[in-house]
């Protein structure tokens, strides 16, 4: 049996899974409130790093040796996918409904058809009845939501929106320049960040166990501002051409295994015939 053709084999799905990964990263360079994905990548010293402690036998055993010897074998694999969530470019704008979050781990709440979804994409505008939505159409949803429902709506005399740190709005008074306090967007900060799962419309859905929670004070809502995607296109180009030559390099081994190697059992076979 060739083990290294099939090491190979594995290792160049896993660089081409990496290829996929870094592309789609790549593709969202400019989408608002981006997060970055990665990718990590088993191979033999992650395994021991995590197992030395726990080998069933003394590394300087003859036993000890050989397991260490085969889990070198081992093909490598995805063995974990994460999600960076660093808060990306604080883009400047001026637009009264563009919002960013200037704090890690904090969500926009919106109402989708499948439930409430969060999302760190602050470019909202507002629909025919002055709602205010996303750029999808799905609707900003007030602290209120969990307690009473509604929305956040505007009529057409409410031309200035202003939001405070917290996500309070207020709009400007029928016939006046005083403001009056208005709705207050739902922010939210999962309990635990590594249950979230991203939907697509730069959403995210919570699969943790516990309900999501309004934070009435974040200190972190900036208007006129957009986060932009916090992925570093120096760094993902960097890791395409690594991935790329990795790519090559499995190819060469496989070609080696089944050409060359093979060629040249069949050639001896055919001497010693």
């Amino acid at each position: 049996m060739q083990t290294g053709y099939y090491n190979a084999a594995a290792g160049m799905v896993a660089q081409f899974n990496r290829l996929d990964n870094i592309s789609n990263n790549l593709a969202n360079v400019n989408t608002v409130g981006f997060k970055e994905d990665n990718l990590v990548v088993g191979d033999f010293m992650r395994v021991f790093k995590e197992a030395r402690d726990t080998l069933p036998n003394e590394n300087n055993s003859q036993d000890g040796a050989q397991f260490l010897n085969r889990t070198l074998t081992k093909a490598p694999q995805i063995v974990d996918q994460y999600t960076n969530y660093s808060v990306g470019h604080m883009q400047k704008t001026d637009n009264q409904m563009d919002f960013a979050l200037s704090r890690e781990g904090l969500f926009f709440a919106v109402k989708t058809p499948q439930g409430v979804r969060l999302t760190r994409d602050g470019s909202f505008t507002t629909n025919d009845e002055g709602t205010l939505v996303t750029k999808q159409g799905y609707e900003v949803l007030p602290s209120s939501y969990f307690a009473s429902g509604g929305n956040i709506s505007f009529n057409t005399e409410e031309t200035v929106i202003e939001s405070d740190k917290n996500g309070q709005m207020y709009t400007n008074l029928p016939n006046s320049v005083q403001m009056g306090i208005s709705s207050k967007m739902l922010i939210i900060q999962p309990e635990n960040i590594n249950f979230l799962k991203k939907e697509g419309d730069n959403l995210f859905k919570y699969e943790g166990s516990g309900e999501l929670q309004s934070v009435d004070e974040s200190g972190a809502v900036v208007q006129g501002f957009l986060e932009k995607s916090n992925v570093n296109a120096v760094k993902m180009m960097t890791q395409l051409i690594e991935t790329n030559r990795l790519v090559g390099m499995y190819q060469k081994v496989m070609n080696t295994q089944m050409d060359d190697m093979n060629n040249d059992a069949i050639n001896k076979i055919a001497r010693k015939a």
